[in-house]
């Protein structure tokens, strides 16, 4: 009698998972975005390549315009630095505070709603940093040095106060240069998707 012995036949090893961004085609936004959907959309890829490439697909002056206020040295804000005094008022409260503890409170109020986008609409009466960018002059030195200092700081709260709680904070953001402290986007990257913008801080 002969004896048989069964051959074992083991699993090939698989491949290793190769990690990749997703496609920008499937991470759409409203048309047209938000500057921090874009901003958002851009740090949570993994590549410069597709950090550029989301810059790039959704370019507008206003992103331009917030970008070389974050990162060229030769712009510099009129505003105090800090944090910013802030108030709201809806129909069920009225609180003042800062605007980081009404940013944690909008979005805290987003994750219950599972609704981070406005998109394009005027939500609650909302305007955009899209609508607003006319007016970042005031708030830079040398835009507009004839403005009182109480009125520029009032006039930058009340621009705080009308927009969507995530855009808001862009602005404080880039009031003291701290973008990247939240957004994973360097001056490199921004330079590689926009690079007809004229930095003054190089002459």
């Amino acid at each position: 009698m002969t004896a048989t012995t069964k051959t074992k036949t083991g699993k090939k090893p698989g491949r290793p998972r190769k990690v990749v961004d997703t496609p920008i085609k499937q991470l759409q936004l409203p048309n047209p975005p938000l500057a921090f959907e874009v901003l958002d959309l851009a740090s949570k890829q993994r590549s410069v390549n597709k950090k550029v490439e989301v810059l790039k697909t959704y370019e507008h002056v206003s992103l331009k315009m917030l970008l070389l206020w974050n990162f060229d040295e030769s712009v510099q804000s009129a505003l105090p630095d800090g944090e910013v005094p802030y108030e709201s008022y809806d129909e069920q409260t009225s609180s003042s505070g800062t605007l980081s503890k009404k940013i944690d409170l909008e979005t805290r109020k987003m994750y219950e709603t599972g609704s981070f986008s406005i998109g394009n609409a005027d939500v609650q009466g909302r305007t955009t940093i899209r609508r607003e960018c006319k007016n970042f002059y005031h708030f830079v030195k040398g835009g507009n040095d004839a403005m009182k200092n109480l009125r520029r700081e009032s006039m930058f709260i009340n621009l705080l106060q009308g927009l969507h709680p995530l855009e808001a904070e862009i602005l404080a953001l880039v009031k003291d240069k701290k973008l990247e402290s939240k957004y994973k986007i360097s001056r490199s990257i921004v330079e590689e998707a926009y690079p007809d913008i004229v930095w003054r801080d190089r002459a």
